[in-house]
């Protein structure tokens, strides 16, 4: 059976106004947050350059992972994360490289800091107290993201020399200090991360063909079968593909499974328009969407849209499913 389960969303982010406190007290600190608030859509901003981080650093396309927990993703690669999470903010935002620290915004030096266990679990270098820090925090198993700015001052860090390296945890009493841009917003969804394990099993593994055995092309094919109504990434594809040519599995995908009825929507031509008309989740440019649909009479209440001269809609649990012949493309 597809997997088209609804899964609990993260509380909504807070918005900017709502999370911008009247001033810190700091003049440089509120200048940098007044420049990050400036461009629009900051959550969506934060969120993909967390979730392309995230991807990165598993690289699905060339070892199947999906979950950062995994015990193949080994120490150092966690740590470096960290590094790509700079780097691809600072293209993302156009950043100038600081003098001393890793970015200069507004003319204020400012320093990247991430962490996966949470915003006040970040390690601070001696080299970065006193500084202001861009605060960023991930958990890819609850979709939730967090990204904030605080001045590192020895009063906010835990006492003592720190570590051996010299760093200290920032304090958790210091919640209170940071200066929100996004607070519990929603990471870009880790689809294979959120399937339950057996439908993950029969995409990883699925039944054997004589001759090919456990192909790409299956896993794709798998994959859109049993993932239904749900925006499918790319990093997803190539993931499962495991091929430099993961997006042409999709379109072999959607003439194999043609004849069961399923439908696989892009972002080109009318598709688009079907999956508005059918009422799911329209996908934006490399993503996808799989539906299975069944011949209704006009009359028909349900959404539906015109295919090959005959009216369709989204199968229902007990419905007999018949592919949308004569058509043979959409």
């Amino acid at each position: 059976m597809a997997d088209t389960l609804d899964f609990e969303l993260p509380e909504r982010s807070r918005s900017v106004v709502e999370t911008a406190a009247i001033g810190t007290g700091d003049d440089a600190l509120d200048a940098v947050a007044s420049w990050f608030e400036g461009h629009s859509n900051l959550e969506a901003r934060f969120g993909e350059i967390l979730r392309q981080s995230i991807d990165e650093v598993l690289d699905g396309q060339r070892t199947g992972r999906f979950d950062l927990a995994a015990k193949t993703v080994v120490k150092t690669e966690r740590t470096y994360l960290g590094t790509k999470v700079e780097i691809i903010c600072q293209a993302a935002f156009n950043l100038q490289r600081g003098r001393h620290m890793d970015y200069l915004i507004d003319g204020h030096e400012v320093d990247a800091k991430f962490s996966g266990k949470g915003l006040v679990k970040q390690s601070i270098p001696r080299e970065a107290v006193g500084e202001i820090c861009l605060l960023m925090h991930a958990d890819d198993t609850r979709g939730t993201f967090s990204a904030g700015l605080l001045r590192t001052t020895p009063d906010v860090l835990s006492p003592g020399k720190g570590n051996q390296d010299g760093k200290r945890e920032i304090l958790a009493a210091a919640r209170s200090r940071i200066r929100w841009l996004v607070h519990h917003g929603r990471l870009p969804e880790n689809l294979l991360l959120k399937l339950p394990e057996a439908t993950r099993q029969a995409i990883f593994n699925p039944p054997g063909v004589k001759g090919r055995g456990n192909s790409g092309q299956q896993r794709v094919n798998q994959l859109f079968r049993l993932v239904q109504r749900r925006i499918v990434r790319r990093e997803v594809v190539l993931t499962v593909a495991q091929q430099d040519d993961g997006p042409k599995r999709v379109r072999d995908a959607r003439k194999s499974l043609l004849p069961e009825g399923i439908l696989i929507l892009g972002h080109q031509d009318r598709h688009p328009h079907i999956a508005r008309e059918l009422n799911v989740p329209i996908p934006q440019q490399g993503q996808w969407i799989s539906v299975q649909v069944v011949p209704v009479e006009r009359d028909d209440p349900r959404p539906s849209t015109l295919l090959g001269g005959n009216r369709y809609s989204v199968v229902r649990a007990g419905e007999s499913v018949h592919a949308p012949s004569p058509l043979t493309s959409y």
